[in-house]
This record gives C-alpha cells, structure tokens and sequence, in this order.
C-alpha cells in the first residue's frame, strides 16, 4: 500500500510549495519568481527536502515552517547587507520572514543578485568560515 499523499516526499519544487501549508504557499511562490528573476540561469532543484537555486553553486535555498518562510543565502550574503537586513530576523546565513509580514522583494532580489555575483567571481562556496 502506497503511503498517503501527504506523506510523500516531494520531488520538484512545484510539489514542495504544493504540499506547504497553506499560509506559507503564497510565499514560497513569491520567493520562488523572485529568484527565478534575479538569477535567471539557475538550475531549480531540491537540497535538504527544500527548494534551491543552483549556478555552478547553491545560491539560495529556501522552506516553509511554522510560522515563518526561511531564505538560505549564506553567511557572507547576510554580512553585506547587515544593514538592510536589521530589522529582520537573522541568524548565521538565514533570514526568517513572518506569514503575518510582506515578503521584501526588492532586498531578496538584491541578496540573490549579490549571491550570483559572489559565486560566479569568487567562486563562492556555500559554505565559508567566519
């Protein structure tokens, strides 16, 4: 017998953001286009169980929880825009932003666009030390 619908992993990112909570759809949508622009010749994929965008490197990975979507942007992302990030919630590479708050999609557009700029010039890794 097959395990229930809701109990299968997703396999594409369509499916990810189809089998999200409902208050986090909207969101995963948003972000999704929103990178989809800012990096155009990503390649989408699934890394860890959630939606990711590859160009030679991870740029930016991202997922629904509770009550919030996370962005993945790496460490050094989140450094360069300390400022503009300050009134977010934060913690080592992620942002976290709240169902109940708009998405801000100019900065999450320039954080992917920073992100791209690092790895195709630095060949930035996903992951750096402090």
């Amino acid at each position: 017998m097959a395990p229930p619908k809701a109990l299968a992993k997703p396999k594409t990112v369509a499916e990810y953001i189809a089998a999200a909570d409902k208050k986090a759809r909207p969101k995963l949508r948003a972000l999704r286009k929103c990178i989809r622009t800012a990096a155009p010749g990503a390649v989408e994929s699934l890394k860890w169980g959630m939606p990711a965008h590859s160009y030679k490197r991870i740029l930016m990975i991202y997922g629904a929880f509770k009550n919030h979507v996370s962005l993945f942007a790496g460490t050094p992302v989140i450094r360069a825009f300390k400022k503009e990030l300050a009134k977010h919630d934060t913690a080592g590479a992620t942002v976290r932003f709240p169902f109940d708050q708009p998405l801000p999609l100019a900065l999450i557009r320039k954080l992917t666009k920073h992100r791209v700029k690092d790895a195709l010039e630095k060949d930035g890794k996903w992951r750096t030390k402090p």
